[in-house]
């Protein structure tokens, strides 16, 4: 069973894993702030010339065979071919991070990213078993936190093609860690820990060699206890994987529910200290999450070439549909925002590899947005495609028509914003640290437990901060007719994100001092906040990129200012009905709705259908170890090993 935790407790946890200093400085961090450190960003940071004449060389022998790659065979089957994992393991694909001195290329997350963008264009479960298995799986973890031991033992055999995943999520405990039920019980005199627990939706998971394993060490006397992280072989006696799941989308993906039964693990596979787990996973995804924005931004550049050909070809009304109006702005949509989620991945790569900057904001606000683009992007392409963008690859095909998989986009992309935290939670996590000054700052006045007194000291604090800070957000570079000049045309879009980064800034704290220790509760406000901040960020990224183009005298440069400025025109609507939506929302009426719906008052709407899922209730949801429900041994796929690939 999931542990039974208070609202209290489980802020506690999420707020003891998180990383609370912030030691470089956050370009995203000071937009949130009322600050524009342009100068963190701009000039555009660039690999240096060695990084990226070896980044093309070995993008140009990935290219060559993905060429001999058939993602029509992945989607028919719902399996990676043994041999396409093998011709990617040959080029070193899994070990694209992993330093030289392990057996790996030892790239950077620029290189690492414009693989994912590659790889993914052919078939997405491609980019889902490469980055599960480095941005996520055994290696991150094992870079960050992993002791010399550690590392010389397993970082050669993840370069070399063994798979590894992640085993954090269980079937009752989502996103909320505090409730996480596997445990690691200290066993022989702490020489070992015993493992148990089931853990759900694990990809790579089913063909994996390495699992990283997070489970909760009891506190005992010599332990510290708490969520901690595992390094385990997948063939260790005791686990069990119970099924391979299938999915709206990515069906070549080997993900699974896997059973941890009296699984010993020696203690020198704990990584870093006993309850350090989740800080370990939190700092994975700083960078690790940038594998979705690279999948993103792969699917954006196909979606623009098939509706640039598709426009030009298809005639209706005595023209070619791409001139006609309607059609038109959706191409340029496809267009800009497929040049913006480029710009953001490329910026946000870059930052990481310098590592002079914090990019954990930038990082998480990258995932966010071009996730949610991304498919607003192929709901647009379905659109323009029409018929044949609902019909699949394999019926256009039958009927002799270019097997164009548009609907296969639609339903891969959805995932990605539930993967590695769904866009509500991300907002959350972002908004936590975009108003941290302020809670650091407001003290006992958002703490509700607080008494009279300490909110009273508190208050008093707080007026000497703001007294300073508030008139800093009054005027700024954005207000100068003159500011950003070298820029051309593009500066008035930096002036509009100076400007409105100072006018997030005041309305956040408006939202502070109206609501206090509430505005944790207020999620449509909190949610508003970051998606102004995102655009913000996205811009800038356009112009600063758009610039360096520019500025290299590069045939694409004069395009790429014209792709920039449609980007911010359209990016600068929506950041006026967000701030509109600010304070103007239907939030408070659809609470209350919702606690109807909720309290079955709104029964009556559901009259006149037949619901055929009733009756079947999954037997996973409450297991403990030794229950007496555990299933046949027949429906398991392996037992005491991980499943083959066969």
């Amino acid at each position: 069973m999931s542990q039974q935790v208070t609202e209290e407790q489980a802020r506690a946890v999420a707020e003891e894993s998180r990383e609370s200093g912030w030691d470089k400085p956050s370009f995203a961090k000071g937009l949130f702030l009322g600050r524009f450190p342009l100068e963190l960003i701009h000039p555009f940071p660039r690999p240096s010339d060695d990084d990226a004449a070896r980044t093309e060389e070995f993008l140009g022998r990935l290219r060559e065979f993905l060429e001999t790659v058939d993602g029509a065979v992945i989607e028919r089957d719902a399996r990676i071919p043994d041999e396409y994992v093998k011709g990617l393991a040959d080029l070193g694909c899994f070990g694209l991070k992993i330093p030289g001195e392990y057996g790996g290329l030892g790239m950077s997350q620029v290189a690492y990213n414009r693989a994912l963008v590659m790889v993914s264009s052919v078939h997405p479960s491609l980019g889902a078993l490469l980055s599960a298995h480095q941005s996520i799986g055994v290696p991150e973890p094992l870079k960050l936190a992993g002791t010399e031991e550690q590392q010389q033992k397993f970082l050669p055999r993840c370069a070399a093609g063994a798979i590894s995943a992640f085993l954090l999520t269980e079937p009752d405990v989502g996103s909320d860690p505090a409730r996480l039920a596997s445990t690691a019980t200290p066993i022989e005199d702490g020489a070992a820990y015993e493992l148990e627990g089931v853990k759900l939706w694990t990809t790579n998971g089913v063909v994996a060699d390495l699992l990283v394993v997070m489970a909760r060490v009891p506190k005992a006397d010599g332990h510290r206890g708490g969520v901690s992280a595992f390094v385990v072989e997948a063939d260790s006696p005791g686990i069990t994987v119970e099924r391979r799941n299938a999915f709206m989308g990515l069906r070549g993906i080997e993900n699974g529910l896997t059973r941890l039964h009296a699984v010993r693990v020696p203690a020198e596979n704990l990584i870093g200290r006993e309850g350090d787990g989740l800080k370990i996973a939190l700092t994975t995804l700083n960078a690790g999450r940038l594998a979705i924005p690279a999948m993103a931004t792969g699917s954006a550049k196909w979606s623009l070439k098939i509706a640039r050909e598709w426009s030009r070809e298809r005639v209706q009304w005595g023209k070619p549909v791409g001139e006609h109006e309607a059609v038109a702005k959706k191409i340029a949509f496809i267009a800009a925002t497929g040049y913006a989620l480029e710009a953001v991945l490329e910026l946000s790569g870059q930052m990481a590899d310098e590592g002079r900057n914090d990019i954990r904001i930038e990082a998480a606000l990258a995932k966010l947005w071009s996730s949610e683009m991304a498919c607003v992007i192929a709901d647009e392409l379905l659109q323009i495609r029409g018929g044949r963008g609902y019909e699949t690859a394999e019926s256009l095909a039958a009927r002799g028509e270019r097997a164009v998989p548009v609907e296969q986009l639609v339903r891969d992309l959805r995932i990605n914003r539930i993967f590695e935290g769904s866009s509500e939670i991300m907002r959350l996590l972002i908004a936590r640290e975009a108003v941290d000054p302020h809670l650091s700052v407001a003290g006992a006045l958002a703490n509700p437990k607080a008494g009279l007194r300490q909110k009273a000291q508190s208050a008093a604090g707080a007026s000497g901060f703001y007294s300073k800070w508030l008139p800093q957000l009054v005027f700024g570079e954005g207000q100068r007719p003159t500011g950003y000049r070298e820029f051309g045309r593009l500066a008035a879009h930096l002036r509009f994100v100076e400007r409105h980064s100072r006018k997030l800034a005041r309305n956040t704290f408006y939202g502070m001092a109206r609501w206090q220790a509430g505005l944790e509760k207020k999620q449509g406000f909190l949610g508003r906040v970051v998606d102004i901040g995102a655009e913000l960020f996205a811009m800038a990224a356009v112009c600063v990129h758009a610039e360096a183009q520019r500025a290299a005298d590069s045939a694409e440069g004069q395009q790429a200012y014209q792709l920039a400025d449609a980007f911010c025109q359209q990016s600068r609507l929506r950041v006026e009905a967000l701030f509109a939506a600010l304070w103007t929302n239907t939030d408070d009426t659809d609470v209350a709705l919702a606690h109807a719906v909720l309290e079955d008052r709104c029964t009556w709407l559901e009259d006149g259908i037949l619901d055929p899922s009733e009756g079947t209730g999954p037997w996973i949801a409450h297991w403990e170890p030794g229950a007496s429900d555990e299933p046949d041994l027949a429906r398991r796929f392996a037992v005491g090993s991980a499943a083959p690939r066969t």
